[in-house]
């Protein structure tokens, strides 16, 4: 759009693309809602690789996510949200970890495997799905406490769907915007 609200960076999560399902959904009604956005492609690992098994993966996730954030600094997109999910909010959430993580607006975890691994700087808006899966809803109260103490940041839950919000897009990206 020729008057942006911001960039959201938008990371997939374990073993697909950056325009699959929701992911591709988001994008789009990011876009018409007056974001730009950029979805980065993070590293697959073969079609039988386990959650614990991208944890060798996190290095060059990291990597770009950052290259991510410094392309739209580039294009003059000051404002930056980073929209991540599952796998990829894991993926985020180590990059936000590093001490020389570039500063950003905004984070929006959605339906994240972990706990944070530091506390957010930045308002973080935490979803998931009513139908989520074990171990994020495991993890979920741990985040709550860490969550930044700013008006902004809450957990929210969207109803009548589960970890991958396909029949809910629209209802997430309204949240997300």
């Amino acid at each position: 759009p020729a008057e942006a609200k911001g960039g959201v960076i938008v990371v997939h999560g374990l073993g697909v693309h950056p325009d699959f399902g929701m992911i591709g959904g988001m994008r789009t009604y990011l876009a018409d809602a007056g974001y730009v956005t950029l979805s980065v492609q993070m590293p697959v690992l073969a079609a039988g690789a386990s959650r614990g098994d991208y944890a060798a993966a996190l290095p060059a996730a990291t990597e770009r996510i950052g290259a991510a954030i410094a392309f739209l600094r580039a294009k003059g997109i000051t404002k930056i949200a980073l929209v991540s999910h599952s796998m990829g909010a894991t993926m985020a959430n180590a990059y936000l970890a590093k001490p020389d993580a570039a500063k950003i607006d905004a984070w929006v975890p959605i339906g994240m495997l972990v706990e944070f691994a530091t506390a957010p700087k930045e308002p973080v808006q935490d979803i998931v799905a009513e139908n989520e899966l074990v171990e994020v809803a495991a993890a979920l109260p741990a985040r709550a406490k860490r969550l930044p103490g700013d008006a902004c940041s809450r957990q929210l839950t969207i109803s009548g769907t589960d970890h991958y919000f396909e029949n809910r897009q629209k209802e997430l990206a309204a949240a997300i915007a």
